[in-house]
């Protein structure tokens, strides 16, 4: 976990905390500040390895899975996730703030494209 300090929009600056992501499958890492979810937080760096769809829960491609670390959810369609599926850490990732360092692993649509084309990268500030 680390934290940075940047202006807010027409406001003063502010420490804002970034907690290390990692993506199991590819071996990256990217940085996500507590108040945006994974998948901005991936898009916003330009890092690859969640798939990007209509990044409003809507379309079920950005599936994840959290293997470790606290996170909150927002609401998220049952067609994409059951509740089964969210009890075993499966979420969408334009749907899930990280409350802290994560680790997941990349499900659904995209999975095999992910998998196939990830680099990995060393951790940021290594």
């Amino acid at each position: 976990m680390s934290s940075e300090r940047a202006r807010l929009p027409h406001g003063p600056m502010v420490w804002v905390m970034e907690h290390d992501v990692l993506i199991e499958d590819t071996g990256e890492h990217f940085l996500c500040r507590d108040s945006e979810t994974l998948l901005s937080g991936m898009t916003r760096l330009c890092r690859k390895g969640i798939p990007v769809g209509c990044r409003g829960g809507g379309c079920g491609v950005c599936k994840v899975r959290i293997t470790a670390g606290e996170h909150r959810c927002r609401p998220m369609s049952k067609t994409h996730v059951s509740d089964a599926e969210r009890a075993g850490g499966v979420a969408l990732a334009c749907c899930v703030e990280a409350c802290g360092d994560l680790r997941l692993q990349v499900m659904g649509k995209m999975q095999r494209a992910v998998c196939r084309t990830g680099k990995a990268s060393e951790p940021p500030g290594t």
